[in-house]
């Protein structure tokens, strides 16, 4: 088991600006003193000073708190507005609502044809004033934008604006990405030595990554059809006598299966994304960014494939229907005859984002956390750890690489600051008459944190990523929720981590989830290429292959899956 270990995060250090305070304290202090002292003096005569003194600390209190408030490294102003948002501006509940774009273009031609109705009857009437024509005028408008604002819909809230069929997304205006599924490789089970040459490997794949291109890896547990399992193993009847030894075996096979965890289905997405003016500019840079990921995929052996536009649309289908069995039904045929949108045949049937830490997705419950990294060191199951779990999860790792220069630039001023520090506090240790050399625990350790990592960008092979972890835990009623959610915190706990829900952030939370490579969370974790890559995304590989020649090998050592081979369809059939 290999251990790396993890910088500290040094965005707790802030730097100073003035009188040992950061600017923003600066600001909002001053603030508070501009409110809170002229009104003291302006009603102490009025109201006695001491009940002056008091609505004074009541009015600077919350510039105080602005200052000096923060929680996993968002400011008070931040976690007000998804507050805000969550509970009073956004609706808390999005059904599954078409938009046809024919009956939007009809209602726009009626629109226009209403204003100059309106202007064609205020030119026969002389006798209107101006001030009557645009209050009339206002009031159309605003009923006009009211219709089309409408309540937000389950097709509104899925992040993307359109989805080509070579598989190229557009998330936003100059957002554009694309999406490969890979397959795993054997690590757990590799000896020492194989395993040292795969993460150097992968680490060689991260370091790929300029800070121009967004990434994220989208790991998917998803529950599969029972009835199709169970069919994989069956084997058909035959008029030979023998169907008593069928039927035994394929009950042992099926005793087999529930064993294993064969009931979920595991696959792995890499998506990533670039900014760019329009779909021109954006397509030749993806292909290009493709194929060097596909190169990169090839020399760790592993097996990578692009998906299309259809294949990504079905991976949003499995994500939002996780509550049924249905088949993705779809055709690009289908959408300009129909007038409909790709959202309209993937979205759910509604969400739910009434809950403080918790959503409802059609039938299906779901709890998004974040990974908060307290560990000084990490080894290579914590990922795995998660991706082992019986039940239905997606786990999401947004990575986003930092210019080399600019993060040495940055460590640079960290040190800068902590040694300022320092100074000022072995300055007060002399004016106290203790010993200089007695500092804070915490100024010291960061101190040589910093001076570490700089080494190691400055001498290594070592790169600085900004990494969001989040875990979306699913389950069919809210209580089995609760117990997934507390396996995958107490999985966290094992690697001296924790797992924090998202609070007011669920919708931000399931974004971020999808395979989009889109990330609307703020919380990130600086982190050198192999503190990234101790996130090993590889386990064992799975044997399953389906068919009547497909025979029982026996179990996977790690997963306890069952292996089914056909032999015949194998590099070397022999057996």
């Amino acid at each position: 088991m290999a251990y790396v270990p993890v910088p500290k995060d040094l965005t707790c250090v802030k730097s100073k600006f003035l009188f040992n305070l950061t600017k923003r304290q600066v600001i909002c202090f001053g603030l508070g003193a501009l409110v809170g002292v002229p009104f003291f003096f302006l009603t102490k005569d009025a109201l006695g000073t001491s009940m002056a003194a008091m609505l004074m600390i009541v009015l600077m209190l919350p510039f105080f708190m602005f200052a000096m408030f923060e929680r996993h490294g968002q400011p008070l102003e931040v976690l007000l507005r998804h507050f805000i948002q969550a509970r009073f501006i956004k609706p808390r509940t999005r059904v599954f609502q078409t938009d046809n774009f024919y009956t939007a273009i009809d209602q726009n031609i009626r629109y226009h044809r209403e204003v100059r109705k309106i202007l064609e009857n205020q030119r026969k009437r002389k006798n209107q004033t101006d001030k009557g024509k645009k209050k009339q005028l206002r009031a159309l408008v605003r009923q006009r934008q009211q219709q089309k604002k409408g309540p937000y819909t389950a097709q509104e809230t899925i992040p993307y604006q359109r989805m080509g069929p070579d598989g190229i997304c557009r998330v936003t205006d100059r957002y554009y990405t694309k999406t490969i599924q890979f397959q795993d490789i054997n690590y757990q089970l590799a000896q020492n030595d194989d395993k040292t040459s795969i993460f150097e490997g992968w680490c060689d794949f991260l370091n790929y990554f300029d800070s121009g291109i967004h990434l994220q890896f989208s790991f998917l547990n998803l529950t599969a059809n029972a009835e199709t399992f169970e069919q994989s193993v069956l084997i058909p009847d035959r008029d030979d006598g023998f169907n008593d030894i069928r039927h035994e075996y394929a009950q042992m096979l099926q005793e087999q299966l529930a064993k294993g965890n064969n009931g979920l289905t595991k696959s792995k997405y890499l998506t990533f994304g670039v900014d760019a003016e329009n779909y021109k500019a954006a397509k030749p840079r993806l292909e290009r960014i493709e194929m060097d990921l596909l190169n990169g995929f090839k020399r760790l052996g592993v097996a990578a494939a692009p998906l299309n536009g259809q294949d990504r649309l079905k991976l949003l289908y499995d994500l939002f229907h996780m509550d049924n069995q249905t088949p993705f039904l779809f055709d690009w045929k289908w959408l300009a005859p129909s007038g409909l949108s790709t959202k309209d045949f993937i979205a759910p049937s509604s969400f739910d984002f009434r809950g403080k830490h918790s959503f409802g997705m059609g039938s299906k419950y779901g709890e998004i956390s974040f990974f908060s990294i307290l560990a000084s060191d990490l080894n290579d199951r914590c990922l795995a750890d998660f991706l082992a779990m019986e039940s239905s999860l997606v786990v999401s790792f947004h990575v986003r690489a930092i210019d080399q220069t600019a993060a040495i630039k940055d460590i640079k001023r960290k040190i800068t600051d902590l040694d300022k520090m320092k100074i000022e506090e072995q300055k007060k240790a002399v004016r106290s008459g203790y010993d200089m050399d007695i500092l804070p625990s915490d100024l010291a350790t960061y101190g040589g944190e910093a001076k570490k990592l700089l080494e190691d960008l400055q001498s290594r092979n070592e790169r600085m990523f900004l990494i969001t972890f989040l875990v979306m835990n699913t389950a069919d009623s809210k209580k089995q929720l609760t117990l997934n959610v507390k396996q995958a915190q107490s999985l966290a706990q094992q690697h001296n981590c924790q797992l924090i829900p998202l609070d007011y952030q669920q919708e931000a939370g399931m974004v971020s989830c999808l395979p989009l490579g889109y990330n609307t969370i703020p919380i990130q974790r600086g982190l050198t290429t192999s503190s990234t890559a101790i996130f090993m995304p590889f386990t064992t590989q799975e044997l399953f292959q389906t068919g009547h020649e497909a025979l029982y090998y026996g179990l996977n050592a790690l997963s306890n899956n069952l292996i089914m081979v056909d032999r015949k369809s194998l590099k070397n059939p022999n057996g």
